[in-house]
């Protein structure tokens, strides 16, 4: 999809003032659960999702933090928005090292169109959760629309047999919360 379709789309903090509680039990769920997020939403939103990709480019000049995690010196740097029935389910923000990645991943990945998630599903992977980085955050959020929330949010690298291929900074949208009248 183009980038300018997603800015048709509801875009709000996670955090839902009319039911705090339940907004925070599931976001503390989402936060902890290390499968794939693509499925998730596709389960909250009954259905298939749509990647909205935002920006993608072949870099060489990458943050220190990814630096220091991926191997390499060509990345794919690759923001993108999952949304279902008007609203944004997530943000996310990506970087994947170039060297030693799968060809066909790589085709796919260049491509644009399918989420990591599915992706993911071809490879074994691991993945590790880090500590906030306020940089990586900065970067989605002013790439997705600008609205920070750091506690919907969070950072992890995807590591294969080969060794780490992706970091992938994540913030949950109140989309996640649709409520089953939302769904078809």
């Amino acid at each position: 999809m183009s980038s300018s379709d997603h800015r048709a789309l509801r875009r709000e903090r996670f955090h839902d003032p009319c039911d705090p509680a339940g907004s925070a039990r599931l976001l503390q769920l989402l936060l902890a659960q290390d499968g794939s997020t693509t499925r998730l939403c596709e389960t909250i939103a009954a259905g298939p999702v749509a990647l909205h990709l935002l920006e993608q480019r072949s870099v060489d000049t990458v943050p220190p933090a990814v630096r220091a995690l991926l191997p390499g010196t060509r990345f794919i740097e690759r923001i993108t928005c999952l949304a279902a029935h008007g609203q944004v389910m997530m943000d996310n923000l990506s970087y994947i090292a170039l060297d030693g990645l799968q060809a066909d991943v790589r085709r796919d990945l260049e491509a644009g169109v399918t989420p990591i998630g599915h992706l993911l599903a071809r490879l074994w992977v691991r993945r590790r959760f880090l500590g906030a980085e306020p940089a990586l955050l900065e970067r989605l959020w002013s790439a997705a629309g600008g609205l920070p929330d750091a506690a919907a949010s969070r950072l992890y690298c995807i590591t294969t047999p080969e060794g780490p291929r992706m970091l992938i900074a994540e913030t949950f949208r109140r989309g996640m919360l649709m409520a089953p009248a939302a769904r078809p």
